[in-house]
C-alpha cells in the first residue's frame, strides 16, 4: 500500500526554519520514563533468560532506572539547565509519583508514551484506541496539570488511526517517524511530525559496545554536522536516553561531558520536543497558509 500519512519532501526544497536567538541546531533530550510489567518479555540486556516469568535479570536491569537511573540523570540535566522532554508511560504516574514531582519541580515537558513499554501500541480498532488514547492522556493530564501535546508510541508504534486520533485529542506532534532533521507536516490537519533518533539513542548504542569516550564524540560528531547543515535552514537534534542505560554509574560522567558540549555551543537551542513544535507551527506552517 501506500504511504498516505506524508508526503516526500527533499530538505533542500522547503522554507527556511529561523530558530530563536538566531541559533542553527535545535536540541532535545528526549528522556524515556517507562514502567515495565513483571510478567511480560520487554526490553532485555541478555536474552538468555527474557521469555522467563518472573524474569529477575531483565527486569532489575529496567527497573534500576526508575529507582537509580533517573535521578542520576536528572542531576546531570539540573547541572547544565536542560529541561527534559519527558517520553511517558502514563503507568509511571501511578507506581512512581516521585519521578512526576521531581518533573514537575524542573518544568520538564510531558509528552505521551503509551501505557507501558513491555505493551506495543499495535492491532488496536479504531475505537479500542480512541478509549486508549483517551485513558492515557488524561491520566498524564491529571498527574502533570498538562495536556500532553506529543506522543512518542512504546518501541515507536502506531497504527494508521493514531495520528487523526490524537489530533481529535488536542495533541500536535508525533515523534514515532524517525527520518528527518526537521519537523515536516503529516496529512492530518495541524499534526507534524518532530525528528527523534533511533541512532543518537543510548540504548541502541550502547547495546552495539560503544563505549562512554566514543559515546561523547558521536554527540559532538552529530552536532558539527547538523550546524554546518543549518547554514541556511535550521536543524533539529534530538538526544534519546534511557535512565536504566545511560544512568548507569559507569556511564553518568559521558552524558555529564556531552551534555557540556551542547550547552556550551554558541549557536545552539537548548529547549524542549514542544517548543520546537510550537515554533515550527507558529513560524513556518503559518507563513506557508
Amino acid at each position: 500500500m501506500e504511504n498516505t500519512l506524508f508526503d516526500y519532501s527533499p530538505i533542500t526544497e522547503r522554507p527556511a526554519i529561523s530558530w530563536p536567538g538566531g541559533a542553527r541546531v535545535a536540541v532535545y533530550i528526549g528522556l524515556n520514563v517507562e514502567h515495565f510489567l513483571v510478567d511480560r518479555p520487554s526490553t532485555s540486556i541478555w536474552a538468555g533468560t527474557a521469555d522467563l516469568v518472573p524474569d529477575a535479570l531483565n527486569y532489575g536491569w529496567r527497573d534500576y532506572g526508575a529507582r537509580v537511573g533517573i535521578w542520576r540523570v536528572a542531576d546531570i540535566l539540573d547541572r547544565h539547565g536542560i529541561r527534559a522532554s519527558v517520553l511517558l508511560n502514563s503507568a509511571v504516574a501511578e507506581h512512581y509519583p516521585q519521578i512526576i514531582k521531581a518533573g514537575l519541580d524542573r518544568d520538564w515537558a510531558w509528552l505521551l508514551h503509551g501505557r507501558t513499554n513491555s505493551i506495543l501500541h499495535a492491532g488496536l480498532s479504531l475505537e479500542e484506541e480512541r478509549r486508549l488514547l483517551t485513558e492515557m492522556a488524561g491520566t498524564v493530564a491529571e498527574a502533570t496539570g498538562r495536556r500532553p501535546r506529543g506522543w512518542m508510541g512504546p518501541g515507536l508504534t502506531e497504527t494508521f488511526n493514531t495520528p487523526a486520533l490524537l489530533a481529535e485529542l488536542g495533541f500536535g506532534y508525533v515523534l514515532d517517524w524517525t527520518n528527518d532533521d526537521q519537523p515536516y507536516p503529516l496529512n492530518v490537519p495541524g499534526m507534524i511530525s518532530v525528528p527523534y533518533s533511533v541512532e543518537l539513542n543510548d540504548l541502541l548504542l550502547f547495546d552495539r559496545g560503544v563505549t562512554g569516550p566514543e559515546f561523547v564524540q558521536i554527540v559532538r560528531d552529530q552536532y558539527e554536522q547538523l550546524h554546518a547543515d543549518a547554514a541556511h535552514s535550521g536543524r533539529v537534534m534530538a538526544l534519546a536516553l534511557h535512565p536504566f542505560v545511560i544512568g548507569q554509574a559507569f556511564r553518568a560522567k559521558y552524558l555529564d561531558q556531552a551534555l557540556a558540549f551542547l550547552a556550551a555551543q554558541p549557536d545552539v537551542w537548548l529547549t524542549t520536543s514542544d517548543e520546537i513544535a510550537a515554533h515550527y507551527q507558529r513560524t513556518v506552517q503559518q507563513r506557508a497558509v
